[in-house]
């Protein structure tokens, strides 16, 4: 609601000013914000005024511009990707110091945390800035969807956060169309989700309404799963009906059901009228497919057999042994897919699967040739493929990797891994996509193959395998090291393309953190060069978590200290972050558990922040154990004192816990479960259950694959 007159008045001989406001929309409560304080703020007004709210100080510096700069342009995107206008007569924007979660979609006047709605281009990064841009444009798309139209119960919270997860990409690729965000999304979500809906702990997108009524049930559904899976599936909905058939249909759901409450079926109608008027083909109703990625959790591994053109589906499991029990699948999980795919670098129509096998002669091979499936990854599902097409796959990367879509490399690796950890394919065939990095100079495949290689790592950290990836990456990473330090004229300035600037920073990460020759003297150089004159920061924005890790890591003590007092002292949100992932960089551990133990004290680190900064610790190999340690001897106090609806102790369990593999740490997951059965668990629940199941996946998947990881490893690296 926007005030609508503001009056000075004497009230009983006291001067007061009265507000009045313009009647309230017809909305749910949960949409209200009040917000009483003494910010400044700044103005734009075309058809909308839209103010951006901060500190006085914060908006004097200018750190609110990009923000108003941006929200302009993303509501008339969604202005005109909805077909309908913005409901309200203002966009008010406030960054609040202290806000539990990122941001919230309060109509009109929408409150984020200071570090998502901020910009300072002295200070911030690239990726702070696209981190405000996809924040504020996730948050404006609800002012349509979430707002004027509301889902009835939380029981279908995904369709809400994915669908605006989704289109948040849409609406920053608008503000923002160098930066070719859209691709980021695989990264970002449909990678990121795959980890947790392959495990047999997973849940359907969609449950029942009245499974759903305590607080910590409706907490438990803001998970990964509603955001990141609700967007990769509604990003497959689009492009298999196609974008303007997708808008068509929210245009008259948008319309139909203004300032009303709806249930996912709604939306699957109106939708299924835009197919019908369209004259789009589909093998089934919208309702029919969509009814099986919605109620069922997971989702399939499509195989290929390019010698005999047999495509088959079956439920993925990153864990085979793992059983599944949850009550059985409606669907006996299978699913109807939608297959983009490709021979020899030509582009095919798409064919759907309808049930568990189908055969598609269009699909065989003949000499050298190569079918790839999934085309930029708008399926939600893994592939695999036969021995030979694999083997075809692979030489294709090493003799001319792009000839193959970018999004598809990074794919390729990511399959190759998580189909190995599945015992799908052998453990060294993951391995081997990873080789043709020498000559890979894009951000996605690299960064792909980076985080399924710290799986790697964090399995083997305490073993001599640790060496010997050690010494493959660092001859991996030496020629992208280079190229970088070449085409930045020896580091003096940053690659003009955005996700170049991030690839950039892997190359540094990753360089220093094998031993590449001057990487390590570079960083530690630039940290003391700041040491010595504290008020001048020589370190390029983009690089300053790099290069504080790395230092603070190669430092003692005084390196760290240097670090928390810049830490305490720093005025920008985003560069106190980057202090504060960077202080859990040391090995020292005397300092890990002063760091640990100041999370207790809201004066030394903000309730807001304290479990993020325990994890980050977790991710240091010499603080996994005393932060664990950490953890079980405060579970009680932390889980009292941050109360009991926090959606951070989720992400604080998986956190601590990704990197168990041995017996000892499964015991002691139970024992932990067990001790602390009568405090509870929060959120956390269904990431404890997982943590378990996955330990015991790690045990297993260790003890297999240990001696051949090792021996690639060795004929590899000499």
């Amino acid at each position: 609601m926007a005030w609508k007159s503001k009056v000075d008045t004497i009230l009983d001989d006291q001067a007061v000013t009265v507000t009045t406001f313009e009647p309230t929309k017809n909305m749910s409560s949960y949409l209200l914000a009040l917000v009483v304080c003494d910010y400044a703020n700044i103005t734009s007004e075309d058809d909308t005024l839209i103010r951006i709210w901060a500190r006085n100080k914060a908006i004097v510096d200018g750190h609110g511009d990009y923000a108003l700069n941006k929200t302009g342009p993303i509501l008339k995107f969604f202005e005109k990707y909805y077909s309908v206008s913005y409901p309200l007569s203002k966009s008010d924007q406030i960054a609040l110091p202290d806000f539990y979660f990122g941001a919230m979609e309060n109509w009109g006047l929408v409150t984020y945390r200071e570090t998502n709605l901020l910009y300072d281009p002295v200070i911030s990064s690239n990726a702070n800035k696209e981190r405000t841009a996809t924040i504020i444009a996730h948050e404006l798309a609800h002012m349509w969807f979430g707002n004027l139209v509301t889902l009835r119960w939380w029981n279908e919270v995904w369709l809400n956060e994915g669908f605006a997860s989704y289109v948040s990409y849409l609406g920053a690729d608008f503000a923002e169309p160098s930066w070719n965000v859209k691709d980021l999304i695989i990264l970002k979500d449909v990678h990121r989700v795959f980890a947790v809906d392959a495990l047999a702990s997973s849940h359907p997108l969609s449950s029942k309404e009245e499974d759903i009524k305590k607080p910590e049930q409706i907490t438990e559904q803001f998970d990964v799963v509603s955001y990141s899976k609700g967007a990769s599936v509604l990003r497959m909905l689009s492009d298999f009906l196609t974008e303007p058939v997708f808008v068509q249909g929210l245009n008259t759901y948008l319309t139909n059901f203004a300032y009303q409450n709806t249930v996912a079926e709604d939306l699957w109608e109106h939708l299924q009228t835009a197919v019908n008027k369209t004259g789009v083909v589909l093998p089934s109703s919208v309702k029919a497919i969509m009814d099986r990625w919605v109620f069922q959790m997971g989702f399939p591994v499509v195989t290929v057999n390019t010698l005999t053109g047999q495509v088959s589906q079956e439920h993925f499991l990153l864990d085979p042994e793992s059983i599944v029990e949850r009550p059985s699948s409606p669907f006996n999980y299978e699913w109807i897919v939608p297959i983009n795919w490709m021979k020899l670098g030509t582009k095919h129509s798409r064919i759907w699967l309808l049930g568990k096998t189908a055969f598609y002669s269009e699909m065989m091979t003949n000499g050298s040739e190569w079918v790839l499936v999934n085309l930029n990854v708008t399926g939600y599902y893994r592939v695999n493929y036969d021995t030979v097409n694999w083997e075809r796959l692979l030489n294709q990367m090493n003799e001319n990797h792009e000839v193959i879509p970018v999004i598809n490399r990074a794919q390729i690796v990511d399959d190759a891994f998580n189909l190995a950890r599945a015992k799908i394919v052998s453990v060294t065939l993951a391995l081997r996509s990873t080789k043709y990095l020498i000559q890979e100079r894009e951000y996605i495949p690299w960064e792909s193959a980076l985080n399924n290689l710290d799986y790697f790592y964090v399995m083997f950290t305490q073993t001599d395998v640790y060496k010997l990836l050690q010494d493959y990456l660092r001859k991996q990473v030496t020629p992208l090291f280079t190229h970088f330090k070449n085409i930045t004229e020896d580091w003096s300035h940053v690659p003009v393309g955005h996700t170049d600037q991030y690839n950039q920073v892997n190359a540094i990460r990753v360089a220093c953190s094998t031993g590449v020759d001057g990487c390590q003297s570079l960083t530690s150089g630039w940290y003391k060069q700041w040491m010595d004159k504290p008020d001048h920061n020589p370190i390029h924005p983009n690089l300053r978590s790099t290069v504080y890790c790395s230092a603070i890591a190669a430092g003692g003590t005084e390196e760290w200290d240097f670090g928390w007092k810049m830490f305490k002292n720093a005025t920008i949100a985003t560069e106190g972050d980057k202090l504060m992932t960077s202080l859990a960089c040391t090995k020292n551990n005397m300092l890990l558990e002063r760091y640990l133990g100041y999370t207790l004290n809201a004066s030394m680190i903000r309730k807001q922040d304290a479990t993020s900064v325990i994890v980050y610790i977790a991710n240091n190999p010499d603080g996994q154990m005393l932060a664990w340690e950490f953890v079980r001897n405060n579970w009680k106090y932390m889980f009292t004192e941050y109360g009991v609806g926090s959606f951070n102790f989720a992400s604080l369990i998986s956190g601590i816990t990704k990197t168990f593999s041995t017996d000892s740490q499964h015991q002691q997951l139970l024992k932990f479960q067990s001790d602390n059965s009568e405090t509870g668990f929060g959120s956390a629940t269904a990431a404890l259950e997982q943590a378990i199941e996955t330990t015991k996946a790690n045990i297993r998947w260790v003890s297999e694959n240990q001696r051949e990881i090792k021996d690639w490893l060795s004929a590899e690296t000499g």
